[in-house]
């Protein structure tokens, strides 16, 4: 008996939670005005949006102009991984991709890829230490403040060497023969494509996606998400096409893998004022953040938006993030060192992203640069004809001694020469002691030239924050539930990286998750 009455004392408590969240979900829709109305599927529901988006309700599709298993929005690592996994599950699965060409951010990222091991176990095999699951995911949430989700970063850094792998066997990949650790990261873990850029992973996964069948449509923006009210799945999406405007119902699942907003400076100040609109931006021109404002029109949590990150080496005038200012990131598990206009360290090159960034922008004196010799190129990841291009395009400064290099960037010879010579010592020692920069065994001697110095100053990079998604990469509502047929992957997502993003963090980010949302969104009835 008492078992018994435990039991329905339980079921109660689970009914009444039961009711009072229904009753808090039937008097936003009362509040919203769209009631038995929207119930009977008159009306699209939303929370919010803008004055063109809100013209008082959108009226739902009578009729579909087109049903398609699983819709993906977004080209980049994420949405051509879903796709990738969709199709080989069995689902026709169609990229919706709103510019001229494919890719988006992925494409011109810098390619670099933070995993543990890889398939030709490199680290091992060049003597760099170890590293393990445990010890990336522990990296990864120490280095965003520890606001990211544990379970969704433990994916991530089980779930980096099978995607790697995953690319190789079956894209093709090519990753050169090197590994480098970057700012953040307590280990030698970070991969690069002979490619130099993104597109080596982009090419692999558009290869395993098409060659299932996946498509990929470009110039179709998604302009609306349709969903009936807050307990109904999502029921399809708006586009605009070349052709005008047209309906697609969403027969399985609806991805959003359209990254972050760091090209939207009203968007970016509504969260952070502090990321300004003078600074540079490495984005590409389409990431402008409306998708994640029509999956919260339609009830999906967000969190951790004021989180977006500066790229500390971006070229100075323009942010672009071109291949030469990726080395100051891959260098400095190699030795390479930065300093001010004055010829000066001014912060410990093995710190994080966010920590190099404002200790540049403290000095007041743009732009900084990063130091290092020919020895050091292969190492990180560099080949030599990308120097030769870099130096051509007066990105690379090349001097046979330091103090030359030194009258080339317009720095006091004696003062760089002095900064060389300390830091070479602190190698010998294994000590640095006016920055504590961890000194290792594969770091090299700035002693033989010829040397390089490349300038760099902090542009807007990436979005930590986005919407909030569980293990299953299902999008989470306001309310804490699955929003049902509704996936996410990569920027637009949050909750993984918390404060600060790892560099080379990202790209198995996009990757693993965007295989996660893929295989679920195709098992979806």
């Amino acid at each position: 008996m008492e078992k018994d009455g435990k039991n329905k004392s339980s079921s109660a408590t689970e009914t009444k939670k039961e009711g009072l969240a229904m009753n808090r979900r039937d008097l936003l829709k009362t509040s919203l005005g769209i009631g038995a109305v929207a119930a009977a599927g008159a009306f699209g529901f939303h929370l919010t949006g803008s004055k063109a988006e809100a013209a008082p309700l959108r009226q739902l599709p009578k009729k579909w102009d087109e049903e398609i298993d699983v819709v993906i929005v977004g080209s980049g690592f994420a949405g051509l991984a879903a796709a990738a996994e969709a199709a080989a599950a069995g689902a026709k699965a169609v990229i919706l991709e709103k510019m001229p060409t494919y890719g988006g951010n992925s494409i011109i990222n810098g390619g670099v890829y933070a995993s543990w091991d890889d398939e030709y176990h490199l680290r091992q095999k060049l003597n760099l230490g170890n590293d393990s699951v445990e010890q990336h995911k522990a990296d990864t949430l120490k280095g965003g403040d520890f606001y990211g989700i544990p379970d969704l970063v433990e994916i991530l850094a089980k779930g980096a060497t099978p995607a790697l792998n995953w690319m190789i066997k079956d894209g093709g990949l090519k990753i050169r023969q090197t590994v480098t650790r970057a700012g953040g990261h307590t280990a030698y873990r970070t991969h690069t494509c002979v490619e130099g850029v993104g597109r080596g992973y982009t090419e692999a996964i558009k290869k395993i996606a098409e060659g299932k069948g996946a498509k990929v449509r470009l110039g179709t923006e998604v302009t609306w998400i349709w969903r009936k009210d807050v307990n109904s799945p999502v029921a399809g999406v708006e586009v605009k096409t070349p052709k005008g405007k047209k309906n697609i119902k969403i027969k399985k699942a609806l991805i959003l893998a359209s990254g972050g907003f760091s090209r939207d400076i009203k968007m970016r100040a509504a969260f952070n004022p502090g990321i300004v609109p003078e600074f540079n931006c490495t984005n590409h021109p389409g990431a402008t953040g409306e998708m994640l404002r029509f999956a919260q029109s339609i009830g999906a949590d967000s969190l951790q938006l004021a989180f977006i990150q500066l790229y500390p080496f971006a070229e100075p005038e323009t942010g672009i993030l071109d291949t030469p200012a990726v080395y100051p990131f891959n260098g400095v598990g190699y030795g390479l060192v930065y300093v001010s206009k004055k010829g000066k360290r001014f912060v410990n090159e093995l710190e994080r992203r966010d920590v190099c960034s404002f200790a540049q922008i403290k000095l007041g004196d743009k732009p900084t640069y990063s130091i290092f010799n020919e020895q050091m190129v292969t190492k990180m990841g560099g080949t030599k004809e990308e120097v030769e291009k870099g130096i051509k395009k007066g990105r690379f400064i090349k001097a046979a001694t330091i103090a030359e290099l030194a009258g080339k960037l317009k720095m006091p010879a004696d003062v760089l020469q002095d900064t060389i010579k300390k830091h070479n010592q602190y190698i010998k020692d294994g000590k640095d002691p006016e920055y504590n920069k961890p000194m290792t065994k594969s770091m090299i001697l700035l002693e033989e030239g010829p040397f390089y110095g490349i300038a760099q100053w902090p542009a807007v990079h990436h979005t930590m924050g986005g919407l909030r998604i569980n293990k299953d990469a299902q999008v989470i509502d306001i309310w804490g539930a699955p929003i049902p047929r509704l996936y996410a992957a990569g920027e637009v997502t949050g909750g993984i990286h918390g404060s600060n993003r790892l560099g080379s963090n990202a790209i198995p980010d996009c990757i693993v998750f965007g295989r996660i949302a893929g295989a679920n969104a195709a098992k979806e009835k």
